[in-house]
């Protein structure tokens, strides 16, 4: 547990879930504002995880760029399955796309920054960046090591621009506007979808190790059939997903209801103030 990585993962993994806990409150909120919910428990939701969730989410972005220097120091055949890149040199290309083959050792439909991952991991254009063919049969599978990464960072910087366009509407229009009330919903989940990303990327981009330079997983591997392995995997992943559908049926269930009972008034207190002002004749 208490290895180099330890503070940069604890750290990525607390922000990660003050994050997911943040928009699945706007989420819900932004679906009561598009059911016409305008009353002051909603605005307060709504504020609390918008606001919230902008503070957070730069920081996690510095916070998953530290810990990605400590990955390059301590596990360097890991970031070079994340950034695809098979030889070792400087002016690393940032592959944006690509179809990693690694019986071929190169990438397909490659889309990429020229020096890009030079300057993100060496903060230079001419930094050196690990490659995979320095770890021959000794470094993760690619495929899902580097698609993994980008579904994680792919969706931060998504909520990074919905955070920070949310903020502003609601700080300058003090509203916000019905396409991006759309989009909060769904991204209600965002959370989840770059911590399961992020879990895949660091426990698959361990791989052949299950501690690194000291334990490989092949010699971990205790005496279990494989079939009965394959029933636990399966009973796990029903129950789980049968639990998740149940969950989000419920927050949908209660937003939904909140929606339906709160007042609709066009702006938070506009009922209290109205309350409470005397009645004509009194």
């Amino acid at each position: 547990v208490f290895n180099p990585s330890m503070p940069y993962r604890l750290v990525h993994m607390l922000l990660a879930s003050g994050l997911t806990v943040s928009f699945l409150i706007a989420g819900l909120s932004a679906l009561r504002y598009l059911y016409g919910d305008r009353s002051e428990s909603m605005w307060k939701a709504l504020r609390t995880g918008v606001f919230t969730a902008a503070i957070l989410i730069p920081i996690q972005i510095f916070a998953g760029d530290q810990h990605g220097l400590n990955t390059l120091e301590h596990q360097p055949q890991k970031i070079a399955a994340m950034e695809a890149n098979w030889n070792t040199g400087p002016n690393v290309p940032l592959v944006l796309f690509a179809l990693p083959d690694e019986a071929a050792k190169e990438n397909r439909l490659e889309i990429a920054i020229p020096d890009g991952a030079s300057l993100v991991l060496r903060h230079s254009t001419s930094g050196v960046v690990p490659g995979l063919n320095d770890y021959p049969g000794n470094h993760p599978p690619v495929f899902p090591v580097f698609w993994g990464f980008r579904v994680m960072v792919g969706t931060g910087i998504l909520m990074l621009i919905v955070s920070w366009s949310a903020a502003w509407f609601l700080k300058r229009r003090h509203s916000l506007p019905k396409p991006l009330a759309l989009i909060m919903v769904p991204m209600a989940l965002s959370g989840w979808l770059a911590t399961l990303a992020g879990w895949y990327t660091t426990e698959i981009g361990r791989q052949p190790w299950l501690v690194t330079g000291v334990l490989k997983t092949a010699d971990a591997v205790g005496p279990v059939a494989g079939s009965h392995v394959a029933l636990t995997l399966a009973v796990y992943l029903i129950l789980y997903v049968l639990l998740l559908i149940a969950y989000l049926g419920v927050l949908v269930h209660l937003a939904l209801k909140a929606a339906k009972d709160g007042d609709a008034s066009p702006m938070p207190g506009v009922m209290n103030a109205a309350l409470s002002q005397p009645a004509a004749g009194e």
